[in-house]
């Protein structure tokens, strides 16, 4: 700061000893105001050191507004502004002012841009619940001709439109999470049958088995946000299973105790180079683009929850040997860093 400050000041200084220098010159060439050297150079320490105090004392005035701003923005909290160090001088009350117009300006376009997604949301939810009307009624024709061979087909393109409504609905609801989840004792292998029998007009349809092991899978979580990222995951493994293909879902302890379900496929796999991308937002990769309904959502929805629970997503595949997604739940004394 002291280098910051010295070079913020140059222009004074070298004014000063200019002058220093200016009033030496006029002792030695002016013959009526002769004096010893003793003297000039007396003269000349007094102003020197007359320089440095009140250079000390004008540094430690004026850097202390900045030193002060310096150590509130390495210790940034949300009442920030209560704790704005007093101003010293009319730049400094200039300084302060504008941080207070910036700070109120910032909250009113952060309380607007609330608003704005709260309203999208509430748009959302009626517009899914204008859409979930129909999609109901839908279903109770399909279960009341389920002897119909034709249904069975539109069962399934019924099961892909409610699948996407839901998506859209849950997208709505991410940005709240925090406030909508509920932690509780859980049965992972009852979530993950809940949702199997959710998917299964669409394994039907391609004729996939689902392999569920018996291993006892309790854990502490949100069930219904649970099951919308095993549901994702799922979707995932079944719309890019080959026709007659199977699908494993086992949950492992591992030696420290946690829980992981694993969700393995048949699919084609993931390449090395795509694999970091998969959970970014619109990312569909070389297999979604050969299958159209990959919209890039699914993945994206299950990390930004499962990140927001405390569960670990990560996968692990070989490019044509078909892809393991694994859901690593945390333990239960790491929750209080989950409620943060």
């Amino acid at each position: 700061m002291l280098n910051g400050y010295i070079r913020d000041r140059a222009g004074w200084i070298g004014l000063y000893a200019g002058s220093l220098l200016l009033v030496d010159l006029l002792l030695f060439l002016d013959a009526g105001l002769a004096l010893p050297m003793t003297s000039v150079l007396y003269l000349n320490g007094l102003l020197l050191v007359a320089f440095f105090l009140f250079f000390s004392w004008r540094y430690r005035k004026e850097t202390a507004y900045v030193r002060a701003l310096q150590e509130l923005t390495r210790e940034l909290e949300e009442d920030w502004l209560e704790k704005l160090p007093a101003a010293q001088s009319n730049g400094q009350t200039v300084i302060s002012d504008l941080l207070r117009r910036l700070d109120r300006t910032y909250m009113e376009q952060a309380a607007g841009l609330q608003a704005a997604v709260r309203s999208r949301q509430n748009d959302t939810a009626a517009w899914v619940h204008e859409v979930k009307a129909p999609l109901t009624a839908m279903k109770l024709v399909i279960d009341a001709n389920r002897t119909d061979d034709a249904m069975r087909k539109v069962e399934a393109s019924w099961l892909r439109i409610s699948l996407l409504v839901d998506q859209q609905l849950y997208l709505s609801r991410l940005p709240s999470l925090e406030a909508d989840y509920v932690l509780e004792e859980a049965d992972i292998k009852r979530l993950a049958t809940d949702e199997i029998r959710h998917l299964m007009p669409w394994c039907l349809e391609h004729n996939i088995a689902i392999d569920l092991a018996d291993e006892p899978g309790n854990t502490v979580t949100d069930a219904k946000w649970c099951r919308f990222i095993i549901r994702q995951l799922l979707t995932n493994a079944v719309k890019y299973s080959p026709p007659g293909g199977t699908i494993w879902i086992t949950a492992v302890h591992d030696d420290a105790g946690r829980l992981s379900l694993h969700i393995k496929d048949e699919g084609p796999g993931i390449p090395a180079h795509e694999q970091p991308r998969i959970f970014d937002k619109g990312f569909t990769g070389s297999a979604g683009r050969i299958h159209n309904a990959a919209t890039g959502l699914g993945l994206f929805l299950a990390r930004q929850s499962a990140e927001k629970l405390g569960i670990q997503l990560r996968v692990q595949s070989d490019f044509g040997f078909g892809t393991e997604m694994i859901m690593t739940f945390p333990m239960e004394n790491e929750f209080d860093a989950t409620r943060k």
